[in-house]
C-alpha cells in the first residue's frame, strides 16, 4: 500500500474514533450509574455533603422546637404570673408575633437565592425565634425594673378600711355584688362596699399613691376621690360630703381625704368604695381586715401626721398645703 492509501486509513481510523469513543463513554456511563446503580466520585461527594448538611438542618430544627417552647413558656409565664404581680399589662400577642411580619420579605429573598424549602423555614425560624426573644428580653426587663420597687408596693396596694374601724363608728351596708337597686329597683351589679356612718366621718386612703380624680357632682358616684396605686390597683371613694385633696396630689395610707356624705345618687349618708385591679372591680373586703385593731390604725395616721415637714398638724391641713412633689 502505498503512502497516499496508508494516509486515507489513517483518516478512516480517526474517524471511526472520533464516532465510536463517545458511544463507548456513554455506554460507559448507562452501565456504571443505571445497570449498576453507581456513582460518580464528584457526585458521590456532593450525595454525602448534602445529607451531612440535611442531618444538621434536622438537628438545628430539632433544637429549635425546644428553643421555642422554652420561650414559649416564658411568654406564657411572664403575662399569667411575673406581669400579673405586679400589675403590668400582658404583651400583646401583635407585639409578640411582630417578628413574623418580615417573613414574606425574607421568604422572597431566600427564594431568590435557590434556598430549598427545608433550609428557607429553618432560617425564617431563626428569624422570628430571634425577633421574639429581643421582645421577651425587654418585657422582662420592664418586670425587673418593678421588682426592684417591690418594697414600695407593700404600702401601695389598699389593704385597710377607709374608716376608722371604731366599734359603733360605721355599718356595712351594701356588699359587693348583685343587690336590688335602691333608687330604682330591680337588680343591678353593686362594684364596691358601703359603709354605712354619720355624716362628716373622716374618710382614709387605703394605702400610697396619687389622686387622680377629686371632683365634685350632683348625680351618680356624686362627690368622688379616685388614687391609682400603681401596680394596676386603683380605689374609688364616693357620695363624700367633702372633698380635701386636690388632682396630681401623692397621698400616703391613712391620710384623710374627705368625710362621709350623701352626694349623687345616695339615699343616706355612707361611704361607697371601690378597689379596682387591671380596671375591673374587685371585692374590697377582700383587701382588708375589717376587724383591724382601732390603735393600729391610729397609729397609722398619727405616723402619717408625724411625717409632715410642716409638724404636728392634722392631715387635712397637710393635704390642703402639700406641693404635688412632695
Amino acid at each position: 500500500m502505498g503512502p497516499k492509501g496508508r494516509t486515507i486509513l489513517r483518516r478512516i481510523r480517526m474517524a471511526f474514533l472520533v464516532v465510536l469513543a463517545p458511544s463507548l463513554v456513554g455506554l460507559f456511563f448507562y452501565v456504571y450509574i443505571d445497570v449498576l446503580h453507581l456513582q460518580l466520585p464528584k457526585t458521590a461527594h456532593l450525595r454525602r455533603e448534602h445529607a451531612r448538611w440535611e442531618a444538621r438542618l434536622e438537628v438545628m430544627d430539632s433544637r429549635l422546637s425546644l428553643y421555642e417552647s422554652a420561650l414559649k413558656g416564658l411568654e406564657q409565664r411572664d403575662d399569667e404570673l411575673y406581669r400579673s404581680i405586679y400589675g403590668l399589662t400582658p404583651i400583646p400577642a401583635q407585639i409578640r408575633n411582630s417578628g413574623l411580619e418580615s417573613a414574606s420579605v425574607s421568604s422572597g429573598l431566600l427564594d431568590s437565592l435557590g434556598a430549598n424549602s427545608k433550609l428557607r423555614s429553618t432560617i425564617l425560624s431563626i428569624d422570628a425565634l430571634t425577633k421574639r426573644t429581643y421582645i421577651q428580653s425587654k418585657a422582662l426587663s420592664e418586670v425587673e425594673m418593678v421588682a426592684r420597687q417591690a418594697g414600695d408596693m407593700i404600702s401601695c396596694v389598699p389593704s385597710v378600711p377607709p374608716l376608722l374601724p371604731h366599734k359603733g363608728a360605721f355599718r356595712l351596708s351594701s356588699g359587693f355584688g348583685v343587690r336590688e337597686d335602691p333608687v330604682y329597683g330591680g337588680t343591678a351589679r353593686h362594684k364596691g362596699q358601703d359603709f354605712a356612718a354619720p355624716k362628716g366621718t373622716p374618710v382614709y386612703a387605703t394605702g400610697d399613691g396619687v389622686v387622680v380624680k377629686a371632683r365634685f357632682q350632683f348625680r351618680g358616684y356624686g362627690n368622688e376621690v379616685i388614687i391609682d396605686h400603681g401596680f394596676g390597683y386603683q380605689t374609688r371613694y364616693a357620695h363624700l360630703n367633702t372633698i380635701e385633696v386636690r388632682e396630681g396630689m401623692k397621698v400616703g395610707r391613712g391620710d384623710r381625704i374627705g368625710t362621709v356624705g350623701n352626694s349623687g345618687k345616695s339615699t343616706g349618708y355612707h361611704l361607697h368604695y371601690e378597689v379596682l385591679y387591671m380596671n375591673s372591680q374587685r371585692n374590697p373586703m377582700n383587701y382588708m381586715d375589717i376587724n383591724m385593731p382601732e390603735t393600729e390604725y391610729r397609729a397609722m395616721i398619727d405616723k402619717r401626721v408625724e411625717s409632715s415637714p410642716l409638724g404636728k398638724m392634722s392631715s387635712t391641713s397637710e393635704l390642703l398645703n402639700r406641693s404635688r412633689t412632695r
